[in-house]
């Protein structure tokens, strides 16, 4: 088993998540750089650097799972850090062809897809807790593990049920509720684990400039980082349960 801690970011290919591994990465650990298409990470890696290694991972594959975590243990013998960070938006207008306003539309409780709901819930929810599944046997032999879910506000119940919201019309059965019950999975984790002094957080980057929103976001990946690296850093007398942002501290659930 090797010295340093070793972290493990989904998702980590681009974005959000290709951030966090090179913030982790700085802090001294060795970042396992998760992606569905191996090249794409081997490429993420080499970007990150010498302390990172890709490793083929799609969160919706439960043999792409048990192979990741069984290749950790062989090789690293060990995980210290879980970043939940895999996520899609929708499946709809991955290419930005419909305005905002059409979007939505297609995106109403009466309306959507169910197809649609399965597909996002599949990687936002259902991959996230399948991973924490597959990952938890060895963050337990871990001295000081951290697990930290990537969420948004988007997902936040009691910021959309205040009508003077901006972005309440926003809100539905699609990636907004995905991030609801993401975080309804970090504090049925947090519960969990709350006697073994393995912390469960959540993390909102903000809207941030990623191939998720086309590149529509204003905050960059740099600051969309700064709260799961921060939280994937807490010490022994740090948090557990909460939902999170840089800049504006502990958002509703």
């Amino acid at each position: 088993m090797q010295n340093k801690p070793v972290a493990l970011v989904t998702g980590a290919n681009q974005g959000i998540g290709l951030q966090i591994a090179k913030d982790l990465a700085a802090h001294g650990f060795t970042v396992l750089v998760g992606s569905r298409n191996l090249e794409r990470g081997e490429t993420a890696a080499k970007e990150v650097g010498p302390d990172a290694r890709a490793l083929q991972l799609d969160v919706t594959d439960q043999a792409s799972i048990a192979a990741a975590a069984e290749r950790i243990r062989k090789e690293l013998g060990r995980l210290d850090v879980l970043i939940n960070n895999a996520a899609i938006s929708n499946t709809i207008n991955t290419s930005g062809m419909l305005s905002f306003e059409e979007f939505t539309n297609l995106s109403l409780p009466s309306n959507v897809s169910l197809d649609e709901v399965r597909v996002v819930w599949e990687t936002n929810v259902f991959g996230a807790l399948a991973v924490y599944q597959a990952m938890l046997p060895l963050l337990r032999e871990a001295p000081a593990a951290r697990i930290v879910n990537v969420s948004s506000g988007a997902g936040s119940l009691t910021l959309n049920s205040d009508p003077a919201f901006p972005w309440r019309s926003t809100f539905g059965p699609v990636y907004p509720a995905s991030k609801t019950a993401l975080n309804a999975m970090t504090l049925a984790m947090a519960i969990e684990l709350e006697s073994t002094g393995i912390k469960v957080n959540a993390a909102s980057p903000g809207y941030t400039k990623t191939n998720l929103n086309n590149y529509g976001g204003t905050e960059t990946v740099e600051e969309g980082a700064r709260e799961a690296v921060r939280l994937a850093l807490l010490g022994p007398d740090g948090p557990t349960g909460t939902f999170t942002h840089a800049t504006l501290g502990t958002l509703p659930w």
